[in-house]
């Protein structure tokens, strides 16, 4: 069964039943409600009968009908009871041997009353006392229980009707209000076969709020970082193969001319040398993108621990120099604050080196490195003064083997910014004022070192 209906037989299911319960309750108590009513409109009207009793002399065959007439004008069934003389003073009702026994099983000193029972039927009674100047006289006026009954059952029709017209109201209401809340899903989960699919290009928007709105920009948000995934995925195995395929072919063209002898002498030596560099960057090749691989992917590859940041960079200098001065180029630490960073440190040299080395490749004269703090920020930063990033390269640079010129495998950069993202860090390049090319390294933990 589809939510939108699960949603509204809930929802109807729940109304139908509080409606219910409530429905038992108001029946319990209406006819109750119906009687207390009854008997205070009773006593209102006996009032009225009393005082006429007590300003006319019933004797009086006039008076007597006066308020026969006022009793069928008011359609009350009464009658009075003289406790001095032990009789019925007049009445409305015309089976005296009714009220006898009335008067013989009910105590007309009580004016909290039970119904009373007839042959075939109940009566609401109000018992108003009243005293005459020669005795104690109780005036008793009847309702049939059957007028209320009838009363309360034309109520409860109407009731009835007004909560089948509510429940049908209700649930028309929570259809629709069920419908806006699950087309979005609906669309959602269409959106999502998209993504199974990777029809990235036909993904659109929904129109929602709240949470489900949240939900759909994340599905965005994972469905562009899937398709950067698989694009990069597909750059990385199309480049992957040129790259490899590249030396694969001259060690074949080498080897192939050396066994066949048309490589003889010194052409073989150089052909043998070819080779041994080729299968060196091979070898080179492979071992980055095993790097690569297990940094995605493996969690026991990378130990942190806390690293003085001012030794790690002594040890980049260690290994950067010797590079700088075989290219006769200089390298230097302008600025450096001292830190403490959490991170693999093996990796992290790795990181930093591939981009030292990277500037220092691209370099004129000078390469410069500093470590200073920023808007809470520590910064590792390396700038050459180069001819800068081309623009066409600079959005891509770290990706795998997206090269720029002069540029080796196309991956020092892509395994530098996995290292850096896995250390909790953020990389970034940009090119200087002075067209050099700035890489940066940003922490935003960190701790000051006390030592």
């Amino acid at each position: 069964m589809k939510l939108q209906y699960q949603l509204t037989l809930a929802f109807t299911t729940l109304l139908v039943i509080i409606m219910t319960v409530a429905g038992i309750i108001i029946y319990s108590q209406m006819l109750q409600m119906l009687i207390k009513d009854e008997q205070r409109q009773l006593e209102d009207k006996g009032e009225l009968i009393v005082n006429f009793i007590l300003s006319e002399d019933l004797n009086n065959t006039t008076n007597v009908q006066r308020l026969l007439q006022m009793l069928e004008q008011y359609n009350l069934q009464v009658f009075a009871y003289d406790e001095g003389s032990k009789r019925i003073i007049f009445s409305s009702i015309p089976n005296m041997k009714k009220i006898e026994g009335w008067i013989a099983d009910y105590d007309l000193n009580n004016p909290e009353q039970p119904l009373w029972q007839g042959k075939e039927d109940q009566y609401v009674v109000s018992i108003i006392p009243f005293y005459s100047p020669s005795a104690t006289q109780q005036l008793v006026l009847l309702t049939p229980l059957d007028d209320l009954q009838e009363v309360q059952k034309s109520l409860i029709n109407r009731l009835f009707l007004i909560f089948i017209i509510g429940i049908v109201v209700a649930v028309l209401l929570s259809h629709y209000l069920t419908m806006k809340l699950v087309t979005p899903l609906t669309k959602l989960r269409h959106q999502l076969k998209k993504i199974e699919k990777r029809q990235f290009d036909e993904m659109e928007e929904i129109k929602a709020t709240g949470e489900i709105k949240e939900v759909e920009q994340s599905v965005v948000e994972m469905a562009n970082e899937l398709n950067n995934f698989i694009q990069s995925q597909h750059h990385f195995f199309q480049n992957a193969s040129h790259e490899l395929k590249t030396p694969l072919m001259t060690i074949q063209g080498y080897a192939e001319g050396i066994k066949d002898g048309i490589f003889e002498g010194e052409d073989a030596e150089r052909g043998l040398n070819v080779m041994v560099a080729e299968i060196n960057r091979l070898k080179k090749i492979i071992n980055e993108i095993i790097l690569l691989a297990k940094l995605d992917s493996e969690a026991d590859i990378y130990h942190v621990k806390k690293v003085n940041v001012e030794q790690f960079i002594e040890k980049v200098m260690e290994r950067a120099i010797p590079i700088a001065n075989d290219q006769n180029k200089e390298i230097i630490l302008t600025k450096i604050t001292n830190h403490i960073l959490s991170f693999d440190e093996g990796k992290m040299l790795q990181a930093v080196m591939n981009i030292v080395t990277n500037a220092i490749r691209h370099a004129h004269q000078r390469v410069e490195i500093s470590v200073r703090t920023e808007n809470n920020q520590l910064r590792i930063e390396v700038v050459d003064d180069g001819n800068g990033i081309d623009e066409d390269v600079i959005q891509k640079l770290f990706h795998r083997f997206v090269k720029g010129k002069s540029g080796e495998t196309g991956l020092g950069l892509a395994i530098a910014r996995a290292i850096v993202e896995r250390s909790g860090g953020i990389i970034k390049a940009e090119n200087t004022i002075n067209k050099g090319a700035k890489f940066s390294i940003l922490f935003t933990k960190h701790e000051k070192n006390t030592d």
